[in-house]
């Protein structure tokens, strides 16, 4: 597996949603098209749900561009770079699990100002502008989002119908999901990149 993106969930039985559950962490993705759900909890890194309607096959990835200080200048950096394999990871197995390019629809999350030692990068709003982005320039229509503002969110996505069901974690009683992201981004810095590149 190329280095950056990588599908290793915990799975586990949700009982309030009675169902089975993936969750990822940041770099990991999950692709499914049985019926569950899908589960993060996003600071400054962006998911991107996405899903074909028809077959109910979609999945969700949790991803943050690595901090570069030519991401505004230069399109094609590093970080750029990053986010695209990461967009496109879960494409190629949502297609290989048999969706259809051409019937995609995406619901995006996070971006969140939450990571204060990212303050000038702003690294959420690069977030949030990248996945916009690159959907629009693959013509992947966004149906709903929900990015930016400064509060930790937990995500829950269930490829067979679509439905997200997504809270503001407006008091978080420890650090736990900015010390996650903070080691995320140290790694990210030391990767190299291969391959090509509320209820919604």
């Amino acid at each position: 597996m190329t280095a950056g993106t990588i599908s290793a969930p915990t799975i586990y039985y949700d009982q309030h949603f009675n169902t089975e559950a993936a969750k990822i962490l940041p770099g990991e993705y999950y692709v499914t098209g049985r019926d569950m759900v899908i589960v993060t909890v996003l600071g400054s890194c962006v998911s991107a749900c996405l899903r074909d309607p028809v077959s109910g096959i979609g999945g969700m990835n949790h991803f943050m561009l690595p901090e570069n200080r030519q991401y505004d200048a230069n399109p094609l950096a590093l970080s750029a770079r990053y986010g695209t394999h990461a967009m496109e990871v879960l494409i190629n197995q949502i297609l290989k699990a048999g969706g259809r390019r051409d019937r995609l629809e995406a619901k995006v999350f996070g971006g969140g100002q939450v990571l204060q030692g990212f303050i000038v990068s702003n690294v959420g709003e690069q977030n949030a502008n990248f996945v916009r982005h690159f959907l629009e320039m693959e013509e992947i229509p966004i149906v709903a989002e929900d990015l930016l503002d400064i509060y930790p969110r937990k995500v829950y996505f269930f490829p067979r119908s679509g439905r997200v069901l997504m809270k503001k974690l407006r008091s978080v009683h420890n650090d736990t999901i900015v010390q996650r992201e903070r080691e995320y981004g140290s790694r990210l810095r030391h990767e190299s990149v291969s391959g090509d590149v509320d209820l919604f």
